[in-house]
């Protein structure tokens, strides 16, 4: 049986959302491709909040296809009897109220529901579940529009809801926290100010879930060092091409790669990974970043609960050093998300 599959991409928050969107979903795309398996389908955002659905994700597709308002797509998507979505949005209504619009309409689909991704993409408040449930978290605060941080440095000051590390910054001089406040507001209404963890390593784990079984994937450890890169910003995630386009820095081997699961600190960072996954109340899959002190001891940083299928992709690249194909990932998941 052929499976009509609709992925769901764009933004209708900023051009790079919709970009990042886009460049993950014709990722997706191009690489679990099947004719025999899969009738792919495309639902495609925009910033002015209008819909496309076009034949694919190039760029004269989507110039191709009507803008429709909300109120035609959803008959549109209706109309369509798709079997299951994927979400390929990475924006906060992405994540969120888009996937409640699935819900609402009948249509399952892949990853995490949008109260778990609301969660997930708030760093303090799943920082506070997570801690709760015995995992080691920096101590930290919230701060809002005129506060005044009560923590001295060393401290990592950072937007409690942006991704790709935009605002983030470490403050060792207090007389520097006024401008690393003041950038993490330009990104956010609320900010987290938390203790800096002494490196130590940075690494991030996946997790699948498979029924009742938490199955974790080789970690992935980034390129951090106490003197040059304390902490990971913008430039180490997303760049630009020479023609405008976006492009994924971190995908380079030498600012991460994949550990040898025979590294003493992989079996530890499980452990947490696996408690992370159930606090969270995560589904189908989790993907969580993890300091580690120079004692070992892994310490929760935040949660980055979507994963696109594209071979770039965090999970795809974990899972392929596990030896599973990503042909097989993408078919389990979609198998458990119609189930």
């Amino acid at each position: 049986m052929t499976l009509r599959v609709l992925h769901l991409a764009g933004s209708p928050v900023s051009e790079f959302h919709r970009d990042l969107s886009r460049l993950y979903a014709r990722g997706c795309l191009d690489a679990v491709a099947d004719p025999g398996l899969y009738d792919f389908r495309v639902a495609y955002v925009t910033p002015d909040r209008r819909w496309r659905f076009p034949a694919d994700l190039g760029s004269a597709a989507i110039r191709a296809a009507e803008p429709l308002p909300l109120s035609a797509a959803v008959a549109y998507l209706c109309d369509m009897r798709v079997d299951v979505a994927v979400p390929q949005m990475f924006c906060r209504p992405g994540m969120t109220s888009y996937r409640a619009l699935l819900d609402t309409i009948g249509i399952p689909y892949v990853g995490n529901t949008p109260d778990v991704m609301a969660l997930g993409a708030d760093k303090a408040k799943a920082k506070a579940v997570v801690g709760a449930a015995g995992v080691a978290v920096p101590a930290g605060e919230v701060l809002r529009h005129g506060d005044r941080p009560s923590l001295r440095p060393p401290v990592v000051v950072k937007p409690v809801d942006a991704d790709n590390s935009l605002g983030v910054a470490l403050v060792r001089d207090p007389t520097h926290y006024r401008a690393a406040l003041d950038d993490a507001f330009a990104h956010s209404d609320t900010v987290l100010v938390e203790d800096y963890v002494e490196l130590g390593r940075e690494v991030r784990c996946g997790v699948l879930a498979r029924g009742e079984e938490l199955i974790c994937l080789p970690l992935e450890e980034y390129d951090v060092d106490t003197a040059t890169r304390p902490v990971r910003g913008y430039a180490d995630k997303i760049g630009r091409t020479g023609d405008g386009d976006l492009e994924l820095v971190a995908k380079d081997t030498t600012r991460a790669w994949i550990l040898d699961p025979s590294d003493p600190i992989t079996r530890r960072v499980w452990d947490v990974a696996r408690i992370c996954h159930r606090a969270l109340g995560c589904r189908h899959y989790s993907l969580f970043d993890f300091r580690i002190d120079p004692t070992g001891r892994p310490w929760f940083l935040e949660a980055g609960l979507y994963c696109s299928f594209a071979r770039a992709s965090v999970i795809p690249t974990m899972a392929s050093a596990a030896g599973i194909p990503l042909d097989d990932l993408f078919r389990t998941a979609v198998d458990d998300a119609t189930r």
